[in-house]
């Protein structure tokens, strides 16, 4: 059973904005890298409220775009950023201000919910990470965002595990 969410109509999407946005998915959909299917034991980082850190240190990362931001998961229905990823976003925004990259912030959804509401919501994680990180000084220009809404799972299948990892935002640097 699928379950649907009401939107109110300040928050719907026109046919012909969810039609560009689907294209310009579909149009990306064949250029990006593909996700890595991960399980999350009960030792995860993410189960046990750990946030996951920069694949690279802060050192080698000065005037370099060689870096990886890790993801930043979201509750159920939800574009706040929960506390536990403050920490990742610190370290996103000295790495950004410090090389000059950019960044496509992409917002993720898990399968529940309208397509309509999915890319919705998708933006909203998106452009509240954009935010954040413009508030610890990361320039407008060096960012940008998209939505995929539930088109790219980062895990096949149901349930709250499957559910959890999906609803991210994550981070392309340029």
């Amino acid at each position: 059973m699928m379950r649907r969410f009401s939107v109110s109509p300040q928050a719907r999407i026109t046919p012909i904005l969810l039609a560009a946005l689907f294209a310009f998915a579909m149009g990306c959909a064949g250029t990006s890298e593909p996700v890595e299917d991960t399980s999350m034991g009960d030792d995860s980082e993410f189960n046990q409220g750990r946030t996951p850190s920069m694949d690279s240190s802060r050192d080698s990362m000065a005037g370099s775009r060689d870096f990886t931001i890790a993801p930043v998961y979201f509750d159920l229905d939800s574009s706040s950023i929960r506390p536990q990823f403050e920490s990742v976003l610190r370290g996103a925004a000295e790495a950004l201000k410090s090389s000059g990259a950019s960044v496509v912030i992409e917002g993720h959804c898990d399968d529940r919910g309208s397509d309509e509401y999915n890319v919705a919501l998708g933006e909203r994680r998106a452009t509240a990470v954009r935010r954040y990180l413009y508030n610890l000084g990361v320039p407008q220009d060096q960012m940008s965002t998209v939505s995929y809404g539930e088109a790219r799972p980062a895990v096949s299948g149901s349930g709250e595990t499957a559910w959890q990892l999906n609803r991210r935002a994550e981070f392309r640097v340029r």
